[in-house]
């Protein structure tokens, strides 16, 4: 019951700002031409959705916002850990971490087009090179700061010492990557859309452009609210997860 109360409360300040957002719509304070009410939004909705268009273009931008983070998930970890336990991975790794780091991500999405094509590997490219950063260093910071005690327990019982990263250092360093990873998957989403405005002929981000071009507001309101409805969903979800794995540490 508490469970269910906490989550209402989570939801009760977007459902007064959809509710203020429809008000203000049919007292005509907001110009519908411009900003679409709420209702006439979820009309769009509903019409993209039995047009198939939206399901289409959602299946398409899930697809590649999950390879690009899950890749950067992957090789950021195993990137981190390797530059916090390992001196050379450290002077290999790190001045190009200093290098991309201040670069804006969205500037290099032409550069992974070129390169790689109009396709989704450019897409997916660019999300993964968006979102390996914040796990890379997350996982870096948090590792090296794991105590050195529980290296020397498990070296003296005997642990091999290119076992203990991932047996003792990355369990250690874990509530931090977690949070790291939730960072990286929002901005996989804003680079998903971004790259698609871009250059794409499918995906959602092509959707809310399209609809726009064509002076389909409430049907654009609609691919917006599509991802951010799925982007919600997906936080939710990871938190979720990432509690299930660090229960451990509360007990």
């Amino acid at each position: 019951m508490v469970r269910l109360a906490s989550r209402l409360h989570f939801y009760i300040p977007v459902l007064l700002a959809f509710t203020l957002w429809e008000a203000a719509s049919q007292a005509g304070l907001i110009d519908e031409s411009v900003f679409p009410s709420l209702s006439s939004v979820l009309v769009g909705f509903v019409r993209l959705l039995t047009n198939n268009n939206l399901l289409m273009h959602a299946g398409i931008s899930i697809f590649r916002q999950m390879s690009g983070f899950l890749l950067a998930a992957g090789i950021g970890i195993a990137a981190g850990i390797l530059m916090a336990t390992s001196g050379w991975a450290r002077f290999a790794i790190e001045p190009i971490i200093r290098l991309t780091y201040p670069l804006p991500k969205s500037a290099l999405i032409p550069l992974f087009i070129l390169w790689l094509g109009i396709g989704d590997a450019s897409k997916i490219g660019a999300i993964f090179l968006g979102a390996l950063l914040p796990v890379v260093l997350s996982t870096y910071n948090s590792a090296r700061g794991v105590n050195v005690a529980l290296v020397w327990s498990a070296w003296s019982l005997g642990t091999p010492r290119w076992q203990v990263p991932w047996k003792v250092v990355l369990p250690a360093a874990m509530p931090e990557i977690v949070s790291g990873l939730r960072i990286s998957l929002a901005l996989s989403f804003t680079l998903l859309v971004s790259a698609e405005f871009l250059i794409s002929q499918e995906g959602l981000g092509y959707l809310i452009s399209q609809l726009g071009e064509n002076g389909d507001y409430p049907g654009m309101f609609a691919a917006v609210l599509a991802v951010t409805v799925i982007g919600v969903a997906a936080d939710r979800s990871f938190l979720a997860l990432g509690n299930r794995v660090l229960r451990w540490t509360e007990q």
